[in-house]
């Protein structure tokens, strides 16, 4: 190998964490490291796009945590990267859009919140307040990205467009209305839900 390659193998070996088993035989690899392995010689010549198939199926936690970490900063410094997953929980951390195909095709395609508008997913917000939480439902329903707000006991449920943008407001009207917020749990649409509305069966069925 040249001096080049050489220099390239030790950048790779780097990104994948496996310097230090760089002179060990690969059969005493465990699947993980394969995995990280598999991942190293595809990046080894610089590709414009990387394609990964599946690349944490049948590993353990630990590898499974490397390996997703190693494709985010691929992406972070500008790598586009194909991957393909059964795993909803990858697609949302690592993909900037996503495609979910069923039977060989297509059938939908776009960025996670996209995807979750198609099937009319709404994000929600439930807030524990003190005092009285149903003085403060008409401020909070007022606001532009709440679609529906009611009191339940001590806490407002709140349905919201996009709970990033309503929530600094929500609490701001809240808090102004002169009640303390206690605590905040965001729940998302996830992409399963969407999957299994588009396709009408769940994954691996």
């Amino acid at each position: 190998m040249g001096a080049g390659l050489n220099e390239r193998v030790d950048e790779v070996l780097e990104i994948i964490e496996l310097t230090d088993r760089a002179d060990d035989q690969t059969k005493v690899y465990s699947g993980g490291m394969k995995r990280r392995l598999n991942i190293g010689l595809g990046l080894l010549h610089r590709p414009d796009l990387l394609i990964l198939d599946e690349p944490t199926v049948g590993v353990d936690p630990q590898s499974r945590n490397a390996i997703l970490e190693n494709v985010e900063r691929l992406g972070e410094a500008g790598m586009a990267v194909l991957y393909t997953t059964h795993y909803m929980e990858e697609a949302e951390r690592l993909c900037d859009r996503i495609g979910i195909i069923d039977e060989g095709k297509i059938i939908a395609e776009g960025t996670r919140r996209e995807l979750v508008a198609l099937v009319g997913g709404r994000d929600r917000l439930h807030v524990e307040t003190s005092g009285d939480p149903s003085t403060v439902v008409p401020d909070v329903t007022a606001l532009a990205d709440v679609e529906s707000c009611s009191a339940a006991g001590s806490a407002l449920e709140v349905v919201a467009l996009n709970a990033s943008r309503a929530l600094p407001e929500v609490v701001l009207a809240i808090t102004r209305d002169g009640l303390d917020v206690h605590s905040v749990d965001v729940s998302e649409p996830d992409l399963e839900s969407v999957f299994l509305h588009l396709t009408g069966k769940a994954l691996r069925e």
